[in-house]
C-alpha cells in the first residue's frame, strides 16, 4: 500500500473541512446512507458555532489500495502555532484559494511557511460556482505570491485544480469535466512524494499535536521519521535541546481511519500515529528508543504579541453562576491549555490571584476564555496590551501588523482616516471590482484592539478585515484611546425600566431592567469624555394624584449587546470583564468611588 501525507493549507473560510469532507465521502470512508454532520472534521463546539477551525486534526482516505493522511490546519494567523508544526509532519500541502476573495493575508502567512519547508504545494482555485469568482486573475495573483516569497523553480512550477468543494468536483483547466474529486487524488498520488523514513533505523517521532483522552491519558501525535513503533515498548523523551524528559512504556498506538482511531499492534516510518504512554512530554519533543541520542530539529514558535490579566472574579456577585471559582481551578485549567497549545504563555502574578496569559492575538485568547466559561469557571478579564520588545540600542519595539481591508469605495475615506489616527500607514489602495477598493496597512497592534466593531460601524457590515503580524517595528508613540466615558451604578440592587429611562439623556445602556447591578458595575456608556456615577435603582415615586401622562408606559432604547470579544475590546486600562457561565458583565477594577479616586491620583502622579 502505497501512502501520502499532506496538510490542506489556506486562508480562513475559504473551504478547507468542506474539501475534506468531500474527499471522505468520495473515498468512500462513508457509506452512502451514512448520516454525518457537514464539516465533519470540526468536531469542537466552538469550530461548529463560528464556521472556522482552531485545532489542527488528522485524517486518512483510502483511495484505490493507497493511503492518504489529511491534516486539516487552521486558517487564523492567530492559531499559526497549530499550523507551523503541522506542516513537519506532512510532504505535500494544498493550497487552497477563494476564486472570489483571492489571496488574503492568511493565505500568505500559511504559503511562506510551506515554501520554507521545501513543501511542494497544490494550489486549488476553490468555490469558481461563485457568480463573483474570477479564476484566471487569483491564478495569477497565486504565481506573484509565491514569486513573492522567493519559491524555488520547482515550487513555481505548480499545478493548479479548479474545483468546488462543496459541490464535489476538481478539474484540471477550467472548461475540463466538473464530475469528481478524482483529478484530485491522482494528481496527490502523482505530485507530493512518499514518506522517506529509514525503517531499519531506531524508532523516533516527532510530537506535533498533544491531545488530553479521559481513559489514556495525553495522546501525542505525530509522524513516524525513523524505524517502527510496537504497542507495549519502551522508549523515552527528549526536548529540543536533547535533554531527557522521561522513561515511559507505549502503551497504545492509534491510527486514523476516515474520522475513527484504530488500535495498532505496530507502525512504521512515514506513518501519522497518536501514541499513547506519557506523562510530561509535550509538542515539539522528540519521542524514540533508548538508544537515539539526538532530538529531532523542531520548528521555533513565532512569540506571543498580546497579554491579558485573568484573575479571580471578586464582585458582589460572585459564585452565583459558575462552579469553578477559585485561583487554583484557573491556575489548573491555565497550565494545561499551554500543555497543548505552544503558542500561549502563562506568567503567575506574585499574589498567585491573577495571571498575565500571552498569545497571538485577540481571537486566541477570546476563544480560550469562551471555552472557560461554558466548562463552568468564573473570570475578570482585564484589558488586553501589547508585549513590546527592545532592540540591541535599547530603543523600544512593538508588534506591527499587516491589515487589509476590502470596502466599498464610500467607506474607503472614514477607514483610511479611522486607521490613520491609529497610526497605520497606508501601503497599498487599489481597486477590487464591483465598486469595491482592497487597503492594506502596516498598523501597531495596539491601534487595532477595539478597533473591529467601530469598522463594521463605519461600512455598515459590510467591510472585510484580515489582519497578520508582519514585524516588530519602532514605537510609533501615543495612541487615543476611547474617547466616552461610561455610567457606573452607585448601588446594588435591581435596575428598574423607570430610572434608566430618565438616565437614557445620559447615553446608551448596556442592560436591561430587572437585571442585577452593584457599585462600580458599567451600565451603559456616556455621551461624554468623563464617567458618570448613576442611580439606576430608584423607582417611581407613587401618589394618588392622576396628572395627564404620568403613567404612560415607559418605552426603553433597546441596549447596546455586548458580546465577549466586543466587551474585551471596549474596557479600559482601569476597567474589568466579568465573565460568567450565565453573563458578561463591564466593571471598574475599583468598585469603590474613594479608591478609585485615590488610584487615579496615584497613576496621575
Amino acid at each position: 500500500m502505497s501512502l501520502r501525507n499532506i496538510a490542506i493549507i489556506a486562508h480562513v473560510d475559504h473551504g478547507k473541512t468542506t474539501l475534506v469532507d468531500q474527499l471522505l465521502k468520495q473515498s468512500g470512508t462513508f457509506r452512502e446512507n451514512q448520516h454525518v454532520a457537514e464539516r465533519a472534521m470540526d468536531s469542537n463546539d466552538l469550530e461548529k458555532e463560528r464556521g472556522i477551525t482552531i485545532l489542527a486534526k488528522a485524517t486518512s482516505v483510502d483511495w484505490k489500495g493507497n493511503r492518504i493522511n489529511i491534516v486539516d490546519t487552521p486558517g487564523h494567523a492567530d492559531f499559526g502555532g497549530e499550523v507551523e508544526r503541522i506542516l513537519s509532519m506532512v510532504d505535500g500541502a494544498l493550497l487552497l484559494v477563494d476564486a472570489a476573495e483571492g489571496v488574503l493575508p492568511q493565505t500568505k502567512f500559511v504559503l511562506g511557511k510551506a515554501l520554507a519547508r521545501g513543501l511542494k504545494p497544490i494550489v486549488v482555485v476553490n468555490k469558481i460556482d461563485r457568480s463573483d469568482a474570477e479564476p484566471d486573475v487569483v491564478h495569477n495573483q497565486i504565481f506573484d505570491l509565491f514569486a513573492a516569497l522567493d519559491a524555488t523553480e520547482e515550487q513555481l512550477d505548480f499545478p493548479t485544480l479548479f474545483a468546488s468543494g462543496r459541490n464535489g468536483w476538481a478539474s484540471l483547466s477550467l472548461d475540463g469535466p466538473r464530475e469528481n474529486m478524482e483529478p484530485l487524488f491522482e494528481l496527490v498520488m502523482s505530485h507530493v512524494p512518499e514518506p522517506v523514513g529509514d525503517v531499519e533505523a531506531p524508532f523516533s517521532m516527532l510530537a506535533t499535536i498533544l491531545e488530553p483522552n479521559p481513559f489514556l491519558g495525553r495522546l501525542l501525535t505525530g509522524r513516524i521519521q525513523t524505524g517502527k513503533v510496537k504497542a507495549n515498548m519502551i522508549a523515552k523523551s527528549m526536548s529540543r535541546d536533547g535533554k531527557l524528559i522521561e522513561n515511559s512504556r507505549i502503551s497504545k498506538i492509534l491510527a486514523f481511519r476516515g474520522l475513527e482511531r484504530i488500535s495498532l499492534e505496530e507502525a512504521s516510518a512515514g506513518d501519522i500515529v497518536a501514541i499513547a504512554g506519557f506523562e510530561k512530554t509535550t509538542v515539539a519533543d522528540t519521542i524514540c528508543d533508548p538508544a537515539v541520542s539526538e532530538a529531532i530539529p523542531a520548528q521555533p514558535i513565532d512569540p506571543p504579541t498580546i497579554a491579558m490579566t485573568f484573575q479571580v472574579n471578586d464582585s458582589p456577585l460572585a459564585g452565583r453562576e459558575g462552579d469553578k471559582v477559585t485561583s487554583r481551578m484557573i491556575r489548573d485549567r491555565l497550565f494545561r491549555e499551554v500543555e497543548g497549545n505552544v503558542a500561549l504563555g502563562v506568567t503567575e502574578s506574585s499574589g498567585k490571584d491573577s495571571f498575565e496569559v500571552a498569545g497571538r492575538g485577540e481571537l486566541q485568547l477570546g476563544v480560550l476564555i469562551e471555552q472557560m466559561r461554558r466548562e463552568g469557571f468564573e473570570l475578570s478579564i482585564g484589558r488586553p496590551r501589547v508585549l513590546f520588545r527592545e532592540d540591541e540600542a535599547g530603543n523600544r519595539l512593538e508588534p506591527i501588523e499587516e491589515v487589509q481591508v476590502d470596502v466599498d469605495e464610500a467607506y474607503s475615506g472614514v477607514v483610511v482616516q479611522k486607521l490613520s489616527e491609529r497610526k497605520a500607514d497606508l501601503i497599498e489602495m487599489k481597486p477590487s471590482g464591483g465598486g469595491k477598493q482592497r487597503l492594506t496597512f502596516h498598523a501597531p497592534s495596539r491601534g487595532l484592539i477595539g478597533y473591529y466593531g467601530e469598522f463594521l460601524t463605519d461600512t455598515r457590515g459590510t467591510g472585510i478585515m484580515n489582519r497578520l503580524f508582519h514585524e516588530y517595528g519602532a514605537y510609533k508613540g501615543p495612541i487615543p484611546a476611547r474617547r466616552n466615558g461610561v455610567l457606573i451604578s452607585n448601588g446594588d440592587g435591581e435596575s428598574v425600566a423607570y430610572a434608566m429611562w430618565n438616565l437614557e439623556e445620559r447615553g446608551p445602556m448596556m442592560i436591561e431592567p430587572g437585571i442585577k447591578v452593584y457599585q462600580g458595575m458599567i451600565i451603559g456608556e456616556h455621551t461624554r469624555e468623563n464617567d458618570l456615577e448613576v442611580n439606576v435603582l430608584k423607582g417611581k415615586q407613587l401618589t394618588n394624584i392622576r396628572a395627564a401622562g404620568k403613567d404612560e408606559a415607559v418605552k426603553l432604547t433597546p441596549p447596546i449587546r455586548m458580546t465577549l470579544e466586543k466587551a474585551i475590546a471596549y474596557i479600559g486600562d482601569d476597567e474589568l470583564v466579568e465573565v460568567t457561565p450565565q453573563n458578561i458583565r463591564l466593571r471598574k477594577k475599583f468598585l469603590d468611588p474613594n479608591e478609585r479616586k485615590r488610584a487615579e491620583r496615584s497613576s496621575a502622579a
